[in-house]
């Protein structure tokens, strides 16, 4: 189930008091542990190369500006896709949702806040083991969920290959921002 904690001061602490109290894992008593993680998953073929704010391998520095926009590059890097880009429609995201509630629920992962679009997921997650194990939770069970609910038929991975975004948060603030950027700064709210 997804915390429901109402941005605010008050809220922010009650959130914080009740992080301390889910991390019971020995992994989460060492110092240098974030609170949380923000997850941003894309679905494939949506974020190319060549759209403007892209990263690649070869521009990949931290605190170096992104990309610019280059419509030949993303024109080339659409037509070496396998399939069509995936978008997810209401039934889908309604699917997304339960396998990624059902992996936090299962694993004792603490769900803070959740957002699924026609084109990515965005989770703001506390779990006891590396951001790159909660990734690849999610999308198996979130694809799998798809699949059951006849949403992808494809054999292919409905996700970007190799992981997702993974950003650590390490203070209460960053938890905070992160949740409230999740629940409110994604625009109107999609049908479900």
């Amino acid at each position: 189930m997804i915390a429901s904690i109402p941005y605010s001061p008050r809220g922010l602490r009650h959130l914080c008091s009740t992080l301390r109290l889910a991390m019971t894992s020995e992994e989460f008593r060492a110092d240098h542990v974030p609170l949380g993680y923000f997850i941003t998953i894309r679905a494939y073929g949506t974020w190319l190369h060549g759209s403007a704010g892209s990263v690649d391998r070869f521009h990949n520095v931290y605190g170096t500006p992104r990309l610019p926009a280059n419509a030949k590059r993303k024109q080339y890097n659409r037509r070496l896709l396998a399939e069509d880009p995936a978008s997810f429609g209401a039934k889908a995201r309604r699917a997304i949702k339960q396998g990624i509630q059902e992996t936090c629920d299962i694993r004792k992962w603490t769900l803070w806040a959740f957002n699924c679009r026609t084109n990515h997921v965005h989770a703001v997650v506390t779990a006891n083991c590396k951001a790159k194990k909660v990734v690849t939770a999610f999308k198996a069970n979130a694809t799998r969920k798809l699949r059951e609910a006849k949403c992808w038929a494809s054999d292919r991975s409905p996700w970007v290959r190799r992981g997702g975004s993974k950003k650590y948060l390490w203070t209460e603030k960053e938890l905070g921002d992160a949740i409230a950027y999740v629940l409110y700064d994604q625009g109107e709210p999609l049908p479900e």
